[in-house]
């Protein structure tokens, strides 16, 4: 590994400590629990980094053009040969409009990953995960995933010419999201049971049958979306925003953010920590019920959410994603699936458009700034995760009214307005 990489890593148990070189295939130490990429930061602070970033700004050459891998220094310094990348990232930073009204924040940006390639943040921690395992000489690679992952991953394992195997729940997964898996040649097993099981089920397969395991416990799928808040604060000339506001599923993603976070502070590129806002699904709770009762963590059993992107009641980073928010002054809440369904109306309205887990930061940014946790003046950055398309069936549900059986109204649904084929009835459904 040495040989490929510019800088030292190493593989650190997130709980004992104990190191392993960054070339041995694991995913958890020895103890059981999970591991990070530690970066020398002491060999990076004789760079300028952020004037480096700074200049790759922009660039069409690659690696450069790629919203990961122009940070590659802090997310796996690897040589450009060996990256498999399709561009990702660049995602822009929109003010907020109608859904920064409703949430009752003037300050309100959302940062869509949904335009990430495969429309979902998960391409961010595939480019690198998938690279990693090139890396290790891997031609087999798997996840378990409720969508997004299992679309990002079956494509990069294609581009990078391996074999994508998926483990999905049977009948819980949005066509949006399984239709990229089947499309981009994924071998999709659709197993009984939920994401927890599927989860527990790869885990075991990938161990008996030597495949790289690609879920977020895969400590460099959290190094690739760490790539969220470099560009974030990018887009920002660097100066931090006062909260960023994501959803919680497995919990890997405000894991990264917090890790890359912290990595910018400890070497002196943003001097102010923003604070980080993890929103749940009140039907997948585990991180809120643990953080709000203050007691152990405790899985949730059969979880259940319209957002099926964070429909996992186990999640594998919960450990990182508690070490985020305290060193970030963080705080944990939970949406009803009518305030997710109902901000994401807005978010919709806004022109901007998210799938049902993305609007979990809208409404519970909304949620904070009512209970004056979020100042009015503050700055407030949303993670939007996933594009609209991601689950289209949610979109015309909510627009029609045909979501009674979770008990969730079309509060401010726009629905469609069925008329004869005449001049007639168009001039009196338009008001003329």
């Amino acid at each position: 590994m040495d040989a490929i990489l510019k800088h030292p890593l190493k593989l650190r148990c997130v709980a004992c400590h104990a190191e392993y070189d960054p070339l041995e295939v694991r995913y958890r130490c020895d103890c059981g629990d999970l591991l990070d990429v530690v970066h020398d930061l002491d060999a990076l602070r004789t760079l300028d980094l952020r004037a480096l970033w700074d200049q790759r700004w922009g660039s069409r050459r690659f690696p450069d053009d790629s919203g990961v891998w122009r940070y590659r220094e802090l997310i796996l310094p690897v040589e450009e040969s060996r990256i498999v990348s399709r561009m990702e990232g660049n995602t822009r930073l929109y003010p907020a409009g109608k859904a920064g009204d409703y949430a009752g924040i003037e300050h309100l940006l959302l940062k869509h990953e949904g335009e990430n390639p495969t429309a979902s943040f998960k391409d961010r921690g595939m480019t690198c995960g998938i690279t990693a395992a090139r890396l290790m000489g891997a031609t087999k690679v798997a996840c378990a995933s409720t969508g997004n992952t299992s679309a990002s991953m079956a494509s990069y394992a294609s581009v990078a010419g391996m074999e994508g195997i998926i483990f999905i729940p049977e009948g819980k997964i949005a066509y949006g999201k399984l239709s990229q898996a089947l499309a981009y040649g994924g071998k999709t097993l659709q197993i009984e049971g939920d994401f927890d099981v599927a989860m527990e089920l790869v885990q075991e397969v990938c161990a008996k049958l030597d495949i790289y395991l690609l879920n977020s416990i895969n400590p460099f799928r959290i190094e690739g979306q760490k790539a969220i808040a470099f560009e974030l604060l990018q887009q920002l000339d660097w100066q931090p925003p006062d909260w960023i506001v994501l959803p919680g599923g497995n919990l890997g993603n405000n894991s990264a953010i917090a890790k890359g976070l912290a990595e910018l502070y400890d070497l002196g590129i943003v001097r102010k920590k923003p604070r980080l806002a993890v929103i749940q699904a009140e039907g997948a709770n585990p991180l809120y019920r643990m953080w709000a009762n203050k007691t152990p963590f405790e899985a949730v059993r059969e979880a259940d959410t319209i957002a099926t992107a964070i429909k996992i009641g186990n999640p594998v980073s919960w450990q990182k994603s508690l070490r985020g928010l305290e060193w970030s002054n963080g705080v944990v809440e939970q949406v009803t699936e009518q305030e997710i369904m109902d901000a994401k109306a807005w978010v919709d309205a806004s022109g901007i458009g998210a799938e049902p887990a993305s609007c979990c930061s809208i409404a519970g940014a909304k949620k904070l700034r009512e209970q004056g946790v979020i100042a009015a003046g503050d700055r407030v950055v949303g993670i939007l995760t996933g594009h609209l398309l991601k689950d289209p069936d949610a979109v015309v549900d909510y627009h029609t009214d045909n979501l009674g059986n979770r008990h969730i109204a079309s509060t401010f649904a726009n629905r469609p307005i069925q008329i004869p084929a005449t001049l007639e009835a168009v001039e009196k459904a338009l008001g003329a």
